[in-house]
């Protein structure tokens, strides 16, 4: 977990000294999202993989259905409110 928190605080220093340099700031949105999405797909093969999760996927049922949609309207909802009270300009 220290490791974590220690690239984790890394990472923001590194982006504070260079957050004036846009070049380097775009580079970085481009990794990340590329990094995520390659994590996405691996956790895919993951799950797909597993014999176990394939096999009983048709017990998930509609709690696990309900339980993600609201996991993802909770986050569009709480990101969009961040956004608003942080990210948006005032006019």
């Amino acid at each position: 977990m220290i490791t974590v928190l220690v690239l984790m605080f890394l990472g923001m220093l590194v982006g504070f000294i260079f957050s004036k340099q846009k070049l380097f700031i775009k580079i970085a949105d481009k990794l990340c999202t590329l990094a995520i999405f390659a994590l996405l797909f691996l956790l895919g093969i993951n799950v797909g993989s597993n014999e176990k999760i394939v096999q009983n996927f048709h017990n998930l049922g509609v709690q696990a259905i309900i339980i993600t949609i609201g996991a993802l309207l909770g986050s569009l909802i709480l990101a969009l409110i961040t956004y608003k009270l942080f990210f948006q300009s005032k006019k």
